[in-house]
């Protein structure tokens, strides 16, 4: 059997397409981190909104992944992916645009907020499903890794720059009008995608078949693979924890920590360097470690980084505690998700891909807002530094699955070769690490 090492053959950035899918991710990418420090401040400094109603906005926003997570793949399966993306971004543009108009003719209110996130939270299901899709349409599988690399450092290099813009845009024009960035990044997205010129693969679903049919084939697929079964298990557990830290941060970065919106922002760029780091190393880490310990040891090494974040008291010490956990955490999860979204592309067939990457995320990201409805209530009920710690003890379990699982005693993944369409196996004994089948140390960050 044929492994997947995480190597490339050649760049995909000489990709004229590709590069324009990059630009198009750019644009987006950079309004949604202005977004996210804008959003909840709009709420916190100018709805007067309690900790239960910032978790319950971050739950809206993340709702969609379980009403439409399921529907969207099988949806997507029978749609050609380019203009669907098309139209969520368009969506997503007219729902934020919707935000400072409101607010000007002086009618914004917590519920058109949960609204407007819920509907961008929809539009942004179809969006990443179609996304995950389509780039195996563009790139080989031997380029799978870099391209997705490529793409988590524009979104890591966005998660840098977007909110300490954000913070400063808030200060100088008020949370309501930064959030027109989004909406003009949405917009942007849309016209980079415009001039994509490769013919897109007809859509593969049968005409005929049922909707239920199409989404219980996609089940059946993650759940019939080990490793996408506790890779789902994994991220979502991951994802419960982090929805946590989103619906707490911004309440606790501003009334324990004592930050203003610019300061506020800059807290979150700087934390958001890890991601970048871990999306610029990923590759070569991968090639020289091996792709399946470096998701074991990506998890494994970055979850007590989470201990920091509770400790982060009244001061500027708070501030740099918080950005060095946050900065801990993006590096892991980063370099976790380019190498298991690059071995589900390879794996999967061509069309099963929309409702694989579906289920997926209806597995994965369906915990969101289970952790923000969680993080509110637990921030209402104890405060925001209670939440942070029982978010931190979260974190320190998330590993537990992939350390009970195959993937423990592999150094790569397997590629596609005999992977059927329903219930894929995989043998260990050609994938099995070295010696004793203990996974290799982590590389030094």
């Amino acid at each position: 059997m044929s492994v997947t090492t995480g190597a490339s053959t050649g760049s995909p950035i000489r990709r004229r397409d590709f590069r324009l899918l990059l630009a198009g991710a750019a644009a987006g990418q950079l309004g949604a981190q202005v977004t996210l420090v804008a959003l909840p401040l709009v709420a916190v400094l100018e709805l007067n909104a309690s900790a239960l109603q910032v978790g319950l906005l971050t739950a809206a926003e993340t709702a969609a992944f379980l009403l439409v997570g399921l529907p969207a793949g099988a949806l997507t399966d029978r749609m050609r992916k380019r203009p669907l993306m098309i139209r969520a971004d368009l969506v997503r543009a007219v729902a934020m645009a919707s935000i400072p108009a409101a607010a000007l003719a002086d009618a914004l209110t917590m519920a058109q907020l949960y609204v407007v996130a819920l509907i961008t939270g929809v539009a942004t299901v179809f969006f990443d499903v179609a996304h995950q899709s389509y780039l195996p349409q563009i790139l080989p599988r031997e380029e799978l890794m870099a391209g997705n690399g490529a793409l988590e450092t524009v979104r890591s290099t966005a998660q840098v720059a977007g909110p300490g813009a954000g913070g400063g845009l808030v200060q100088l024009v008020g949370a309501h009008l930064a959030v027109l960035t989004d909406a003009l990044g949405y917009v942007l997205s849309a016209l980079v995608l415009l001039r994509i010129e490769q013919p897109e693969q007809p859509p593969q679903a049968p005409a005929d078949a049922s909707l239920r049919k199409d989404i219980g084939e996609g089940i059946r697929f993650v759940t019939g693979h080990p490793l996408l079964r506790v890779i789902a298990l994994t991220t979502g557990l991951g994802n419960l924890c982090m929805a946590v830290l989103m619906a707490t941060q911004t309440v606790h970065l501003v009334r324990v920590v004592g930050l203003e919106p610019g300061a506020l922002g800059l807290v979150l760029s700087a934390s958001a360097i890890g991601g970048l780091l871990g999306a610029l190393c990923s590759g070569r880490l991968a090639a020289r470690w091996g792709q399946a310990r470096l998701i074991l040891w990506s998890v494994l090494l970055s979850g007590p980084f989470a201990v920091l974040w509770p400790l982060s008291a009244h001061g500027a010490l708070g501030a740099v505690l918080f950005a060095t956990g946050s900065a801990g955490i993006s590096f892991g999860a980063v370099v976790y998700n380019i190498a298991q979204v690059s071995f589900r592309q390879g794996l999967c067939p061509p069309r099963l891909l929309g409702r694989m990457n579906a289920t997926l995320r209806f597995l994965m990201w369906g915990t969101l807002p289970l952790g923000a409805l969680l993080g509110g209530a637990l921030a209402q009920s104890f405060g925001p530094r209670t939440a942070l710690a029982c978010c931190a003890a979260g974190f320190l379990l998330v590993p537990l699955p992939l350390l009970f699982s195959p993937l423990r005693r592999m150094r790569d993944l397997p590629g596609p070769e005999g992977v059927s369409d329903s219930t894929p196996e995989i043998p260990l004994a050609d994938t099995a690490a070295d010696g004793d089948g203990q996974p290799a140390p982590t590389p030094s960050r």
